[in-house]
């Protein structure tokens, strides 16, 4: 049975919705600015859908959702006179039902001692940060948690992990600047397992302009695990970071050739006009998004929920 206590979708807290309203304010300016311009006195007809569907390919919602939640306003108010209020609020709720069946929260199971997530992602998309934030939240948990500084050919990520570790009081496992990333995980997993750790939280290298190299050494990583235990890694994670908006859907499609992708964390959602990405992402790919990210801290890495973010990116009201 899963232990669904560990970083659950809590009902937000009014402090978070705040921060992830003013995180995703790029985004949200962009739609309601456009909406509003398009919705000043007018009517629901052919002309105005076609600007909205520009508009959401625009803000990264991708063709098919455009075309979706166009398809979806036209059923129920062609050619009605309509504000730019009732336009964001219809798709709010379009999205959030678009987004529900993917926000799913991280729940390590209790019944394996550790539980493994292996954390991918380009260099750059946040991985490292992510992964000491979720340390952070399983720490707080009071779960006991390893990480291991799997990306060994960047001295950097190996400084970061051992910030997050001596922050958070996670134990974390490092090896000289290039060295083998599979023998560290071999050696991290066999450790936790010896020590009865609760999570095993392996960092990956994301040198995607060799993509043959990474694409050998993550399956490689993945082959050693699995000489220990056939069901590792028991969670795959994909960090992606929001401001490289059409592009993350390149990078789930590389990622999931080299790994089996179990779901999502998308950063850097305070950062860019771009945040509709997500809802393309789970549109066409429908991976769990289990977390995303509006800022620096910790406590800015959050379980996702489809209603809130949906509105948030509206400009609405919690």
């Amino acid at each position: 049975m899963t232990d669904h206590s560990t970083f659950t979708a809590e009902p937000p807290k009014r402090g978070w919705f705040q921060r992830m309203r003013e995180g995703l304010s790029r985004s949200s300016s962009k739609l309601a600015t456009g909406i509003g311009d398009i919705f000043t006195k007018r009517k629901l007809d052919e002309a105005a859908l076609h600007e909205l569907e520009e508009l959401l390919i625009s803000a990264d919602l991708g063709p098919a959702t455009a075309a979706r939640l166009t398809a979806n306003l036209a059923k129920t108010r062609f050619n009605q006179e309509v504000s730019a209020e009732e336009i964001r609020a219809a798709l709010a709720k379009d999205i959030a039902e678009i987004l529900k069946p993917v926000a799913k929260p991280l729940a390590p199971n209790a019944q394996h001692t550790p539980h493994v997530i292996l954390v991918v992602g380009v260099n750059g998309s946040g991985k490292t940060t992510t992964i000491g934030k979720l340390a952070a939240r399983l720490r707080e948990d009071g779960k006991r948690v390893m990480m291991a500084a799997g990306d060994t050919f960047r001295a950097a990520a190996i400084d970061q992990l051992k910030i997050w570790g001596a922050r958070t009081g996670a134990t974390v496992i490092t090896r000289a600047p290039g060295s083998d990333p599979a023998g560290l995980a071999f050696d991290a997993y066999a450790q936790a397992k010896a020590e009865g750790y609760d999570v095993l939280l392996i960092d990956t290298a994301g040198r995607l302009h060799n993509k043959a190299n990474l694409m050998a050494e993550l399956q490689k990583v993945l082959r050693v695990l699995r000489k220990q235990d056939p069901a590792l890694p028991h969670d795959c994670l994909l960090v992606l970071d929001a401001t490289t908006g059409q592009n993350a859907h390149a990078q789930v499609e590389t990622f999931k050739q080299m790994t089996e992708v179990t779901g999502l964390v998308v950063t850097k959602l305070d950062g860019t006009a771009r945040g509709g990405v997500l809802v393309a992402l789970a549109e066409r790919f429908k991976l769990p998004v289990h977390a995303i990210g509006v800022g620096e801290t910790a406590e800015d890495l959050r379980p996702f929920e489809a209603e809130a973010f949906a509105r948030s990116l509206m400009g609405l009201a919690g």
